[in-house]
């Protein structure tokens, strides 16, 4: 027996980590908005590793910042470390990795949903998606309610069939033994998507109690105040340190001996696993040369004894995963809590949506995270607010929101998806981004708080202070410009100070400060500006002075990659009246449908000869649509 539930203008189905970005996006532009959990107790939920950023990863989370989103905030109020990597490498590749309290990072982000105004969170198991005509028009629960609503979002993560597989066990599971969602995949292949079955693990947790530290290197986080969110001003500098170990030969031997019962070598995994974060049998078989391989020991959170071993993905049987891990030095009388496994799950191919998210088969119906083929908790939030967005615009009847390779690395990861489509669980890469140094870390607010302003999730307030910001960096990089310093003892004696060649004569202060042994801190000493800059202006001034010349550059290749992508394909383009095309490009423009000239171009196995036939066609009107 069903009920009608209710009525919405967005409903977001799964409340992981695309789903919370989702919901609150569409409710904060305001949308009456429902967001239905497998489970109230595992919203933001963690099932890997207990850490949030990293290169790329770590970039699109100041993204999600800059555009309104809740990641970066969160992170920021529940974090037990965080350091920035690769300091000693260019900005473009500097990037900020925090490690969670994964108990609290839940807590904190279920009360963010539970107080937001048009926000309702409800535990429900959605069987069913309610299509009519070609349009989606709500969902159908276990339970038998109808929720109905304007425009719905897929956020189901690793649920859809998902089945954990350890050693020789294998049974219908979501990750951490939840349930999984069985119905809804095979609601969404009776809509005629494509899925594809892919797999990816976790490794065992251990109890902190029984490691040996001393055998271990230290690695703590940063004595210098850190933070994700350009809103935070408050720091938590009781931070607690990450280990680091190495597997060594008799580790390897262990493996070797049992590969036979691995699930991925005996035939038991189907899915295909991510390239880029291998299990320990992948990577002794892959890497034989490799006498050994890191381990880190990440806490789980600030009041739990679960120690992550990051380093140790596996699915290898129980009982070979305890020998294992006591082989590895600091560990040798380790007491495993939880053993790590694999998990298999459906996606479906991510070819079949539009660049805003939309799928192309269902009007109405977005989807973002794992479901559209990614890993890791920063790729499903940066697709997880961007399809909340264009789900909130399709009900109030605007353009989607489209970020392109040159704005966002969030751009290029859904340009990536829809247009190339991924083999194996995509993993955001600095890269894979053509433009990766005006795509820094530090500049995300630079690229995306007029945006996040324009469409109603940045505050005015912040709005103010970010112009405020903008104001004085500008202001600064002119006063740069135009004073010089002259050969003076003081300056002479800064510069013998830090090994920088003497001054002849006098030189602006930005010609000074393009030298690399030369920081801002230097140049304000030299010639303090009129009221003291914050570090993040600072930075600013610093980066942009020392990098002008390739930022330029970039700006140059992203003028000639507009203007590809401003030639927009009309609705009329009949790929089968085009004459001259190689039937390759020809079955991928029509199963991929680009929506510019520039995303045809990107399409794989589409050659240029094609995109000049392509560009021919359209110019001339297809021969006034082929003579109508």
């Amino acid at each position: 027996m069903s009920y009608e539930g209710g009525h919405f203008d967005v409903i977001v189905i799964g409340a992981g980590h695309a789903g919370c970005e989702s919901a609150l996006a569409a409710a904060r532009m305001g949308c009456s908005t429902l967001l239905l959990t497998l489970s109230l107790d595992t919203i933001a939920f963690m099932p890997c590793n207990p850490s949030i950023g990293g290169p790329a990863k770590g970039h699109v989370v100041r993204e999600i910042d800059a555009l309104g989103g809740e990641m970066a905030r969160n992170i920021d109020q529940t974090y037990i470390q965080i350091r920035m990597l690769n300091t000693g490498k260019g900005p473009a590749v500097r990037a900020l990795r925090a490690q969670a309290d994964k108990f609290l990072y839940q807590q904190v982000m279920k009360g963010t949903l539970e107080s937001e105004p048009n926000l309702l969170l409800r535990q429900a198991m959605v069987e069913e998606l309610i299509v009519e005509d070609g349009t989606v028009k709500g969902v159908l629960t276990k339970t038998g309610a109808t929720y109905t609503a304007e425009a719905v979002v897929l956020t189901t993560g690793t649920y859809l069939r998902g089945k954990v597989i350890l050693g020789e066990l294998a049974y219908e599971s979501g990750p951490n033994n939840q349930q999984p969602s069985i119905n809804l995949s095979y609601n969404l292949q009776a809509l005629g998507f494509d899925l594809v079955r892919f797999k990816t693990g976790t490794p065992p947790r251990v109890h902190r109690d029984s490691i040996d530290f001393d055998k271990m290197e230290v690695q703590p986080g940063d004595e210098e105040p850190r933070a994700f969110s350009y809103e935070t001003t408050t720091f938590n500098q009781d931070q607690l340190p990450c280990w680091l170990t190495f597997t060594k030969e008799e580790t390897h031997q262990v493996i070797r001996d049992n590969l036979h019962r691995a699930p991925m070598y005996s035939g038991i995994i189907e899915g295909t696993g991510p390239r880029y974060c291998p299990s320990i049998e992948d990577k002794i078989v892959r890497f034989a040369d490799k006498n050994r391989h890191q381990v880190f020991l990440e806490p789980e959170g600030r009041h739990t004894a679960e120690m992550y071993v990051q380093g140790l993905s596996t699915s290898l049987p129980e009982e070979v995963q305890q020998r294992m891990l006591r082989t590895v030095p600091g560990m040798e009388d380790v007491r495993m809590m939880r053993a790590g496994y694999a998990i298999e799950y459906d996606a479906i191919v991510p070819t079949q949506l539009w660049p805003s998210l939309e799928t192309k088969r269902v009007k109405n119906l977005f989807t973002a995270g794992q479901i559209n083929g990614t890993s890791g908790y920063e790729e499903a939030a940066g697709q997880g607010i961007m399809a909340g967005i264009n789900a909130a615009r399709r009900v109030q009847k605007q353009e989607p929101l489209v970020l392109d390779r040159s704005e966002a690395y969030i751009g290029v990861m859904i340009d990536d998806l829809v247009t190339k489509g991924t083999n194996e669980p995509y993993r955001l890469l600095t890269s894979r981004a053509e433009f990766r140094l005006l795509l820094r870390h530090d500049n995300a607010d630079w690229r995306l708080t007029d945006i996040g302003y324009r469409i109603g999730l940045i505050k005015e307030e912040r709005y103010v202070r970010f112009q405020q910001k903008k104001a004085a960096v500008e202001a600064e990089l002119q006063r740069l410009q135009e004073t010089k310093v002259r050969p003076e003892p003081e300056v002479q004696a800064i510069l013998e100070r830090i090994d920088s060649k003497r001054l002849d004569n006098a030189v602006p202060l930005a010609s000074l400060l393009r030298r690399p042994e030369v920081k801002y801190t230097h140049i304000a000493q030299m010639s303090p500006p009129e009221q003291p800059l914050g570090d993040d202006v600072q930075e600013q001034v610093e980066v942009q002075i020392k990098y002008e010349g390739y930022i330029r550059k970039s700006l140059l290749q992203v003028e000639r990659m507009k203007k590809l992508e401003n030639k927009r394909i009309p609705d009329w383009v009949d790929y089968d009246r085009i004459s001259g095309l190689a039937s390759e490009s020809r079955e991928k423009l029509k199963r991929i449908q680009p929506v510019s000239i520039g995303q045809a171009s990107r399409i794989s196995g589409v050659n240029p000869a094609d995109i000049s036939i392509l560009l021919v066609y359209i110019e001339q009107g297809g021969r006034i649509h082929n003579a109508t």
